[in-house]
């Protein structure tokens, strides 16, 4: 049976991007010094770091701050009832990259596009609203990646959709140690630096929408943790090289507060395929052990340490 609004496409809406807002997003996520192809643009193979499409949605050809809140606006997918996205939260994202993009998007137009997977009724609690973003070449219609997300509508359910299949989970191995660890110290302005990128809800920047949320004050990011993260399995296993990293994804577990250490925990699941890339799985948490980062999952082509190019 197909899943209510399954297929249903959002209008296209543009997206661009300059050299320096690469440049920002690489500094706001924690790549290092000696990693010059992300951080200096005149570097011979400067490079976008590979999870940047998924700021693209938020930012789209914006250059000075919005209002969140006032972009967000209730969202219509047939089928299904009247759904405010305001009161949504992230479940968990995947990136496939299909091409790298280039260091600025100027002398093409670039689009995304936005379709439903499928929307699920999950009673009292919510809803959950899966759905695919793609950044395409509008001219020649080239796909350059894919982002599978799963937004949760808090406390709209109840509608009678169905609700949904179960989740695949990805479990690190058991009684076997990491074959990486990295470890990223954010401090009282992480979330200000990361918000420059486009992702402006207030949330992130002051303590009274926390606070309502019973958050207890501002939270960082989901999104700053999980790109923070992909860098850390990049830099770790892929020796710094935008090419070795194909897939990515990550659970929201629970949020991350200013001042919190984050580490990740990370295992090679020895299954290389025929292209080079390899499964591995890893878990992120905090200095008190607690997971913000479950259900962990890349493809890499794994070189260990070698040359940040």
């Amino acid at each position: 049976m197909t899943a209510p609004g399954a297929g249903h496409e959002f209008p296209s809406q543009e997206v661009s991007w300059q050299k320096r807002d690469v440049l920002l997003f690489a500094n706001s996520i924690g790549v290092k010094a000696d990693e010059l192809h992300f951080l200096y643009e005149l570097h011979p193979s400067f490079s976008v770091f590979p999870t940047y499409p998924l700021i693209l949605p938020f930012k789209l050809t914006d250059q000075e701050v919005v209002d969140f809140y006032a972009r967000q606006k209730a969202v219509k997918i047939p089928g299904v009832p009247d759904l405010d996205h305001r009161h949504g939260v992230d479940g968990q994202r995947k990136i496939t990259v299909l091409k790298p993009l280039p260091p600025t998007s100027a002398g093409k137009k670039f689009e995304l596009r936005n379709k439903v997977i499928g929307v699920y009724d999950k009673g009292k609690p919510g809803t959950v609203v899966e759905t695919e973003q793609s950044i395409v070449d509008a001219k020649t219609g080239e796909v350059y990646s894919k982002v599978l997300s799963s937004g949760f509508l808090v406390g709209q359910g109840g509608w009678g959709g169905p609700k949904g299949p179960a989740t695949v989970n990805f479990p690190p191995p058991a009684e076997k140690k990491p074959d990486a660890t990295h470890v990223v110290q954010t401090n009282m302005e992480t979330a200000h630096l990361y918000r420059l990128n486009g992702d402006y809800n207030p949330l992130h920047a002051t303590p009274e929408p926390g606070q309502k949320m019973g958050f207890g004050g501002t939270i960082i990011h989901g999104l700053f943790s999980w790109n923070t993260t992909a860098h850390g399995v990049l830099r770790e296993l892929g020796g710094s090289n935008p090419d070795n990293l194909k897939e990515f994804q990550a659970r929201f577990a629970s949020p991350v507060r200013p001042g919190d250490q984050l580490t990740t925990e990370i295992w090679r699941m020895g299954d290389k395929q025929s292209d080079g890339f390899e499964e591995v799985r890893f878990v992120t948490k905090n200095q008190s052990g607690k997971v913000v980062l479950s259900n962990g999952r890349a493809l890499v082509k794994v070189v260990g340490e070698k040359s940040k190019l």
